[in-house]
């Protein structure tokens, strides 16, 4: 990707953003966390926060510690250093399990028909049929069945928005409600647009929805044993494969939950956007069997 082909713009006195491109893509993605990977290592006097996003990020300074002329110069210097690099980044694949077509986000959905483009289907089969599957349980194991990177953090405490890891071709797009529902199940996950999410709490949404985890996300208690560095578990760069489950393995997880003894899969990676660009089928399948190696 060639040097200099971001967008920079001030907010304020304190914030410099720079938008990549106005379309989501992993190239711009993982541009973006290489930039602001690379400033955070640096510990730049005066750098108070460093906020990646989908295909941007933002930076808020101190002016009376960084001039901002000074401020945008560096981050585009960062920019050109990055731009000739190999995007490769340390991170981490998390396995989250699924109960799909579960009963909470079904009776959800019904309630709130009317807001939804196809009032005669759930949100299931209006997704299978719109990407082009012949039934919802194929349109399950495609979403279920290719990894998604998480891309930022936000909206509510915790949520992760997630792009799948597939050729464009192939990835789940979908609409959101028409008029977005005044509630959503706690933990449901969601897809709008070319992004999923996972509810971190109850609350409104206009996402479609197509199932629940009973793996908790936010925890402000911080009870859980993966909620040991912070209350918010998701970061930006993190690897998902969901994996489908029953009814039966969700009461017992929860119970787990409950308990405080459930635990999440996760592994250390290291993941290279050449290598994945060059075969994400076969990087896809590397990913997965690091993750159910040991």
């Amino acid at each position: 990707m060639a040097a200099a082909t971001a967008r920079y713009s001030f907010g304020a006195d304190e914030h410099v953003f720079v938008e990549f491109s106005e379309d989501m893509s992993l190239e711009s993605f993982f541009k973006g966390m290489a930039i602001t990977d690379a400033l955070a290592k640096r510990k730049v006097p005066g750098v108070t926060e460093i906020c990646p996003a989908n295909a941007s990020y933002l930076v808020r300074f101190d002016p009376d510690v960084i001039h901002p002329n000074e401020m945008m110069k560096l981050l585009q210097q960062l920019e050109r250093d990055v731009g000739n690099a190999e995007l490769e980044v340390a991170t981490r694949i998390i396995e989250v399990p699924v109960y799909y077509d579960d009963p909470w986000t079904h009776e959800t959905l019904m309630r709130f028909r009317e807001r939804h483009q196809d009032p005669k289907a759930t949100d299931l089969e209006y997704s299978a049929r719109v990407n082009g599957y012949a039934s919802v349980d194929a349109f399950i194991d495609a979403h279920a069945g290719s990894p998604w990177f998480v891309s930022m953090v936000g909206f509510v405490a915790g949520l992760p928005f997630l792009f799948q890891m597939v050729e464009r071709a192939k990835q789940i797009e979908t609409p959101k409600y028409l008029r977005p529902r005044t509630d959503t199940p706690k933990l449901t996950i969601g897809h709008g647009g070319c992004f999923g999410a996972i509810y971190s709490v109850r609350g409104a949404g206009g996402y479609q929805m197509y199932g629940i985890t009973p793996a908790p996300i936010f925890d402000p208690a911080q009870k859980l044993p993966y909620f040991r560095e912070f209350m918010c578990f998701f970061k930006p760069g993190d690897i998902v494969k969901y994996r489908k489950i029953d009814r039966a393995e969700y009461d017992r997880m929860n119970a787990q939950v409950e308990a405080g003894t459930y635990d999440l899969r996760i592994r250390p990676v290291s993941f290279s956007l050449k290598k994945f660009l060059a075969d994400p089928a076969a990087y896809n399948r590397k990913l997965e069997e690091t993750l159910y190696d040991r």
